[in-house]
């Protein structure tokens, strides 16, 4: 079974070859000319805006059309395909990557000589795989892209050197080995049930007829939402999420909370696409998953007193509630995910860029410390507006109108499909997110705690103000007009 790709479209691919290729550039670029730390970012930073451009012939196109390439030999069998919903979530994860790029600058004279390549190289290898799985549409390629954009994620939680780091690179890397053998095992059954190595429809519509075939299909479906759950810290696969997050440098956490969760979702609604025209019934395991991240994901959030581990409870709730549609199993549904994911990534990385711009001002101590939050507004109000309007986004109340509209697109599907006691699960989940998110702005506005003179003198980094300034505006602008992000997934 030897057949030749016919079709390779390199503008197609772009989005992907761009920070594959970057990587490979800022490691020979060290390996001749050391010590050229800016040149590192500035090559990291222009790949990804290659790339984010290249994805802007993909965004907005309506259903059913895509753009193909890496085409088999008789037509229709590709194994790449760029349609609205991959290019839109091509072009977030580039964007979230450079925005990492950013926060990380003005850590890198602590880093080691060679440290700063090695960051940068993992990055921009972790993202190109987050790109590749969004458009691939064969098993082989789908599962090489996942394991790409989790795997170096792993080493850049570990870098940092410290217990908690090890801790936790070691928690997602178990992880991310288990996820594999599942994603793997699933792979293996979708291939048994379809016969095609192809994630398409056309593959999916060979069993309908088949009720031998069929409950395998169900079943390869099932394992792979279970391996994909790892990945998007559903529970119960959530338990490395604290771990990492908290162990990890800042900007790192803010990339597993970005980029890594754009991958993962890209991968899931690979296989939910393949299947949702076979009319399939509502996914039971992913109600079930989504309506128990929620609530543990904030319960456990009100508990916390660090806003790091807060953003990563945070991050379980919010999952829930991206794949929340899903278990609809409808095209409308995947639109809803991919809008509520834009919503939460956006809103979850102007936090984080807020917080590391406290950090530079303030300290790692007070700026990681929930009760230090204390008397922010009067100290940094733009920071402070900037970091109520995240949170308020999170949770879904005005100003943050993006987050109220995306948390509405996700309960369609599951209204329209009947599925009440999940409807009723998901609205107790916005009463309790919105207690978690205004436990940390009325922090924000409550008076007193105002940090010294001299304190206040401490400068933000260049790149921080950068990151913190195009995640503030986007949000804004799209808070304003939601359609502006909506859009791009297409209609």
């Amino acid at each position: 079974m030897s057949q030749a790709v016919v079709s390779v479209n390199a503008g197609i691919l772009l989005p992907v070859l761009a920070p594959a290729v970057g990587a490979a550039v800022v490691l020979v670029t060290d390996v001749a000319v050391q010590h050229l730390r800016r040149t590192h970012y500035v090559i990291a930073l222009s790949s990804l805006l290659l790339g984010a451009v290249a994805t802007f012939a993909g965004l907005g196109m309506v259903a059913g059309a895509a753009r193909r390439t890496l085409c088999l030999p008789g037509g229709g069998q590709c194994m790449y395909a760029a349609d609205s919903v991959a290019s839109t979530l091509q072009l977030a994860a580039l964007l979230a990557a450079a925005v990492t790029l950013l926060l990380s600058w003005p850590d890198d004279k602590r880093q080691m000589p060679g440290g700063t390549a090695v960051i940068v190289s993992l990055v921009l290898s972790a993202t190109a795989g987050a790109t590749a799985v969004a458009g691939a549409r064969d098993l082989g390629s789908w599962l090489v892209a996942l394991e790409l954009a989790t795997l170096p994620t792993a080493a850049l939680v570990a870098l940092r050197g410290a217990r908690s780091a090890v801790s936790g690179a070691i928690a997602l890397l178990t992880t991310a080995l288990v996820s594999f053998g599942l994603l793997a095992l699933g792979a293996a059954l979708w291939f048994t049930a379809t016969g095609s190595g192809f994630i398409t429809p056309a593959a999916a519509f060979a069993v309908v007829n088949d009720p031998a075939r069929r409950p395998i299909l169900v079943l390869a479906v099932v394992i792979v939402v279970a391996g994909i759950g790892f990945k998007l810290s559903l529970v119960p696969f959530h338990a490395w999420t604290p771990e990492a997050y908290d162990g990890a440098p800042l900007p790192i956490a803010a990339f597993l909370a970005g980029v890594s969760k754009i991958a993962a979702l890209a991968a899931l609604l690979v296989v939910i696409r393949a299947i949702a025209p076979l009319g399939a019934p509502p996914l039971i395991a992913i109600a079930i998953v989504s309506a128990v991240s929620m609530t543990v994901g904030n319960i456990m959030a009100l508990r916390q007193d660090g806003v790091v581990r807060l953003l990563a409870w945070s991050t379980v709730a919010q999952a829930g509630w991206v794949v929340l549609p899903l278990a609809a199993v409808s095209s409308a549904a995947v639109h809803a995910s991919g809008a509520y994911l834009l919503a939460y990534v956006l809103a979850t990385i102007l936090a984080f860029s807020v917080v590391a711009a406290l950090v530079q001002t303030r300290g790692a101590a007070r700026a990681r410390t929930l009760t230090e939050y204390r008397g922010l507004l009067g100290e940094h109000p733009v920071l402070a507006s900037l970091l109520a309007l995240a949170l308020l986004s999170l949770a879904g109340l005005p100003p943050g109108v993006l987050g109220l509209v995306a948390k509405v697109a996700v309960l369609r599907p599951v209204a329209s499909s009947e599925l009440w006691l999940l409807a009723v699960v998901a609205a107790v989940n916005a009463v309790l997110g919105v207690a978690v998110y205004l436990r940390w702005l009325l922090t924000i506005i409550s008076p007193g705690g105002a940090a010294p003179v001299a304190a206040r003198a401490v400068r933000v980094h260049p790149a921080t103000l950068v990151a913190v300034g195009f995640t503030g505006i986007a949000l804004v602008l799209t808070s304003l007009s939601p359609e502006l992000l909506v859009g791009l997934l297409g209609r």
